[in-house]
């Protein structure tokens, strides 16, 4: 079963991190700025701070409109049918706003831990995600309905889980990709299924000074995220890009810099190669610091109309 009805995610939205570590309060307060700020969709990770649950009820609380969406809800912390409960009681109080992105790299054998804490593992990728969607699909339920049902997406680079994507949910949820990326998606998953691609950014007239925080940023993934490394490299780019630190090659293609018509360039690039949503995540130097005044800045300049381009995959 595929979930294609249209949620509208407009197709400029926001991603960050910067929520896990904030208090509740301050949360609500921003997330009702950047719905007033126009921006389609507030995306969002999970780490070891808030459950994607429990995030996703304080943003979709403080909000009236803008749509809530995990990126992404890790399936190594929960059951599928724990999942699959809270996602119909989202769907339920709050219709046709919340998105559910569902990934977690950390799934083959190796052991994997964070900050000390073992991470549980499930197997093979594709397989393992095949089967916890279809066991979503299965469980049982004995409340609420919600109308319409909510949108899944998955966390997907390679061919097989974008395939996946496309055949299972409403589309896919790419991250730390290049334009070249979001082309080659496009091309594996059909004109149809929705494609909402992360862009990382900073917004700092100082190239030099951008460029530093774009480079840790890209360092920083490259060593910790295996299938990060292993999608650039399917891209195209080798040792002299990798090994040793990031090249300037490879981060200009992961991080867009400098000014808001820099970071408008790469959406445009980015919705013309097909996708039909891209969330910005702002870089800065203290990731603690929520990004406020790049947020306000990137909506003047982007919101609501980023290009003159028509972005596909969106119905």
């Amino acid at each position: 079963m595929t979930d294609r009805a249209s949620t509208d995610l407009g197709r400029v939205g926001i991603w960050t991190f910067a929520y896990e570590g904030q208090p509740a309060g301050r949360v609500r307060e921003s997330a009702a700025e950047i719905e007033e700020l126009g921006y389609g969709a507030l995306w969002y990770g999970e780490g070891f701070g808030r459950d994607t649950v429990g995030q996703a009820w304080l943003l979709l609380s403080a909000t009236r409109r803008v749509a809530v969406a995990s990126g992404i809800a890790n399936i190594a912390f929960r059951e599928p049918i724990a999942t699959a409960a809270a996602t119909r009681t989202l769907g339920e109080a709050f219709p046709g706003r919340y998105v559910l992105g569902l990934g977690g790299h950390r799934v083959d054998d190796t052991v994997h831990e964070v900050d000390g804490y073992p991470v549980p593992t499930r197997g093979r990728a594709v397989t393992t995600m095949r089967s916890y969607l279809a066991a979503m699909d299965a469980s049982p339920s004995h409340g609420p309905v919600p109308d319409p049902a909510p949108r899944r997406v998955l966390a997907a680079l390679g061919p097989k889980m974008l395939k996946l994507a496309a055949e299972r949910t409403w589309g896919a949820h790419t991250y730390f990709v290049p334009v070249e990326h979001t082309e080659r998606a496009r091309l594996i998953m059909g004109p149809d299924a929705f494609l909402g691609v992360e862009q990382a950014v900073v917004l700092d007239h100082d190239l030099d000074r951008a460029r530093e925080v774009a480079t840790a940023h890209v360092a920083a993934y490259l060593a910790a995220a295996p299938h990060q490394e292993a999608n650039v490299r399917r891209l195209g780019f080798g040792d002299e890009d990798i090994v040793g630190g990031p090249s300037r090659r490879l981060v200009d293609a992961i991080v867009a810099y400098g000014d808001t018509e820099a970071i408008r360039r790469r959406v445009g690039q980015h919705l013309q190669a097909g996708a039909g949503h891209v969330c910005l995540q702002v870089l800065t130097a203290d990731p603690a610091r929520l990004p406020q005044r790049e947020w306000r800045e990137l909506a003047a300049a982007l919101v609501p109309h980023p290009e003159a381009v028509a972005p596909r995959g969106t119905s």
